[in-house]
């Protein structure tokens, strides 16, 4: 049976995770009320977006856009068993580092050997898919948080690592001190089904504080 949660996939979609936020929480609602309505932000899925997300961690933008699109380059079609049939020397080539390689494969060993189902996730809450993608060696949290939010478009992922919103949290609710991984955990459980809308908006506030276009980090 699929499991009863709301995945986002359109602006409409988003506005109702706000107006439920701003029934139940007065931070939620001064956040919307100073940045506005959040972006949609949906990018692709399954193992496509899970390997962009990867390949792009820390390097710029324009440094992740050309190593993507090298990587698309020498891996085609963009399957598991095009990636597993190529050398290390090939990836490297295309700027990516010896994690990062490790990462890519583990990937595509895991839904060759079907320990990876992406079809599957749109039927699992956020923390099942979460608890899936960290079980491949190289996956960490964050990046498993941010495919769940971005590229499934689940209404309830959440990415307690993540330092902007640990500021943007700290801030918004004057908090003594930023607060930690297993304590911004416990602050979000008031914002489900719709941790990853108070997300988008912490982003947007975070944003505001660095007077930044853009803070959210993919």
């Amino acid at each position: 049976m699929k499991a009863q949660h709301t995945i986002i996939t359109t602006d409409a979609d988003v506005t109702r995770g706000v107006r439920a936020l701003r029934k139940r929480c007065a931070f939620m609602k001064a956040a919307h009320d100073l940045t506005g309505p959040p972006p949609l932000r949906r990018a692709e899925g399954g193992m496509p977006g899970l390997l962009r997300i990867v390949i792009g961690q820390q390097v710029s933008v324009a440094s992740a856009t050309a190593i993507w699109g090298r990587f698309q380059n020498v891996v085609k079609p963009l399957e598991a068993d095009s990636i597993l049939r190529r050398r290390e020397t090939t990836f490297r080539k295309a700027g990516l580092s010896g994690p990062k390689i490790r990462t890519v494969r583990a990937v595509a060993q895991a839904v060759t050997n079907g320990e990876l189902d992406f079809d599957a996730f749109e039927q699992m809450d956020a923390d099942a898919v979460h608890d899936a993608l960290v079980a491949v060696h190289g996956i960490g949290p964050w990046t498993a948080d941010v495919y769940t939010m971005f590229c499934l478009g689940h209404a309830d992922g959440w990415a307690s690592g993540d330092l902007a919103l640990q500021i943007a949290a700290e801030k918004l609710m004057e908090l003594e001190a930023r607060p930690s991984v297993s304590e911004l955990t416990e602050i979000a459980e008031r914002w489900r089904p719709w941790r990853s809308v108070a997300a988008r908006l912490l982003w947007a506030y975070y944003a505001h504080l660095r007077n930044v276009k853009d803070a959210v980090p993919v």
